[in-house]
């Protein structure tokens, strides 16, 4: 059955927050019809739907589902042995595309939510789909600790930010946060090579090298994927990168099919650790879905040597051949 959890992450700074909160918890846990709750909170029954969206909008309301269809579960066990995986999570695909990254993403806040624990060391990548993973991690106070960016970050900040994604992941863990203070994209190889060499970039490196558990998703290589929409690339790389062979990028590393990293200029121009770099790490966790990604998440998966899949079923059926 179904699980609904409502949870009160801090005090509200304002009126609506507290009106949000209230209509949550009525809703929720006191099971009480919208219209109900209109009534006894003297508003319309417009703005209970409005106050309960917006609660669920900012991670105030999480809902968890502890049951799966028997097609999720076939898929599941399938992907696990054909691609050779260790776990596989399958959720129902949206009706709506545009919903992938906010499904695959609950699934993998609730998956990386049951598998920290204290002193443990969590490299993290970016993108919509982890943007949205931490609406479904509750606040928690974990000892020792870390969270690792594994990649540099956007000048023009926002929340799909790789350092916005780590930062606010290790407030809900209550742990330290190691970022690498560097723009994702730099001008020239040589510069690249040079900010490698400084101390602080070097530790977090070797930091890298020694997680217990790497969250990361994928991109396809598309107008609107999330490195050409959100300016780090410009368009205009779209058709050479294509020539060069890249179906996707892992961590902002292009890659073709067979995972290996393109040759082309970018790939000499990202401060970001390697897809090589990580497959030491023995838990390496890739949340992507979408039907339009299937090729995309082969190939990170072959990249990065990740053992455990978090994807929809149209994902998992272009996945599987069907």
């Amino acid at each position: 059955m179904p699980r609904t959890q409502a949870s009160r992450l801090g005090e509200p700074a304002t009126a609506l927050a507290d009106a949000g909160i209230r209509a949550a918890w009525l809703y929720y846990v006191e099971g009480l019809t919208q219209e109900k709750i209109a009534r006894i909170m003297k508003v319309s029954r417009v703005k209970v739907i409005r106050l309960l969206a917006a609660a669920r909008e900012s991670g105030v309301v999480r809902i968890r589902i502890d049951a799966k269809g028997s097609e999720q579960v076939a898929l599941e066990r399938r992907l696990v042995r054909e691609l050779g995986l260790q776990e596989a999570i399958v959720v129902p695909s949206p009706a709506d595309d545009r919903m992938v990254a906010s499904v695959v993403g609950h699934a993998a806040g609730t998956y990386l939510a049951d598998q920290v624990h204290d002193r443990m060391s969590i490299g993290v990548g970016w993108g919509s789909t982890l943007s949205m993973s931490l609406k479904a991690i509750g606040a928690r106070n974990c000892q020792q600790v870390s969270v690792i960016s594994l990649l540099g970050g956007m000048t023009h900040s926002r929340a799909v930010n790789p350092s916005a994604v780590a930062r606010r992941l290790a407030d809900l863990l209550g742990a330290d946060c190691y970022q690498l203070t560097a723009p994702v994209f730099v001008a020239s190889e040589a510069t690249r090579v040079s900010l490698w060499k400084e101390p602080g970039l070097h530790e977090l490196l070797a930091r890298a090298r020694q997680l217990d558990l790497a969250l990361l998703s994928v991109g396809d290589v598309r107008e609107d994927a999330t490195l050409f929409r959100e300016g780090l690339l410009p368009r205009s790389q779209l058709a050479s990168l294509i020539a060069a062979g890249a179906v996707g990028d892992v961590l902002c590393h292009f890659v073709d099919q067979r995972g290996r990293v393109v040759d082309h200029a970018v790939s000499r121009r990202v401060v970001a650790v390697g897809p090589e770099e990580l497959r030491r790490v023995p838990r390496i966790v890739i949340a992507a879905g979408g039907r339009r990604k299937v090729v995309a998440i082969r190939a990170a998966l072959q990249a990065t040597g990740a053992r455990v899949l978090i994807t929809d079923q149209a994902a998992a059926v272009g996945l599987l051949g069907r």
